[in-house]
């Protein structure tokens, strides 16, 4: 089983700000995490070569600072890292992201793709089915857990966490999957394992080895843009109800008055 996780690395959510006037997130002096939706895609991955062998591939796209990223993924045991770095690259939307890493993707060789449901930057979702779609393999969405059959070893059995109801969905490789959070929080790694993440080789490749996405990546070819960003405006302001009978009469009261029920308390 080959297989394939796309990580990203995003900025620390505690530590985010947003530049006003750009409307863009500020990355200078923020400290930077692996996606950790895309962490529990790696966990199930190393999990599927435990029971049943196979190779662990991450591969993300960015700057040059996203390798430290990979070398944490290398520590929690995936076994080769590509690293996406290019000038060319810079400004992709979901979109063209979607269209370089699925280059990469089929330049390796896989069997499974493994990606988070989505990162904690953005939180569109998007890039993972499209990635399937630039393939032209199935995707299964918001998996909690996978699982591979006896006979053959490569149909796999996935349940897919909608929320209200699972759906248990049977399917072939090849196959691409956005993972959620559910029992698959990796472990630390331990000190020797960034050692030796430290001395593993990365693969970089340029525009040069994906001479194909050149018409459809960086901002140029990006048919998405931010045109604003800002901040949730948390509200605080509170209405202090006393009553000297039964609270909750006064308070549905409040709320019809201020049209968050109807009449009848709906």
């Amino acid at each position: 089983m080959k297989i394939i996780v796309c990580v990203k690395q995003v900025p620390d959510v505690k530590d985010v700000r947003i530049d006003e006037e750009s409307k863009t997130l500020m990355r200078e002096g923020v400290s930077s995490i692996v996606n950790p939706f895309d962490e529990f895609a790696l966990e199930e991955a190393l999990r599927i070569r435990e029971s049943s062998g196979g190779t662990v591939t991450v591969i993300t796209m960015g700057p040059p600072q996203a390798a430290a990223a990979l070398r944490r993924c290398l520590a929690l045991g995936a076994d080769q890292a590509y690293h996406l770095c290019d000038r060319l690259f810079a400004g992709s939307d979901t979109l063209a992201t979607s269209h370089v890493l699925a280059e990469a993707i089929r330049k390796i060789g896989f069997d499974l793709v493994l990606c988070g449901k989505q990162a904690i930057d953005g939180d569109t979702a998007q890039v993972g089915p499209e990635i399937a779609e630039h393939l032209g393999i199935p995707h299964c969405s918001y998996v909690r857990r996978i699982r591979l059959s006896k006979v053959p070893q490569k149909e796999i059995i996935v349940h897919s966490d909608l929320g209200y109801v699972v759906h248990v969905i049977k399917v072939c490789c090849p196959v691409l999957m956005t993972v959620v959070k559910y029992d698959n929080v990796p472990a630390l790694p331990s000190i020797e394992s960034f050692f030796e993440a430290k001395n593993k080789p990365i693969i970089t490749w340029t525009a040069r080895e994906l001479e194909r996405v050149l018409p459809y990546c960086g901002l140029e070819h990006s048919p998405t843009q931010v045109v604003d960003i800002y901040p949730p405006q948390a509200s605080r302001e509170g209405k202090l109800i006393q009553n000297d009978g039964e609270i909750v009469p006064a308070i549905l009261n409040f709320m019809r008055e201020n049209g968050i029920i109807d009449e009848a308390g709906r």
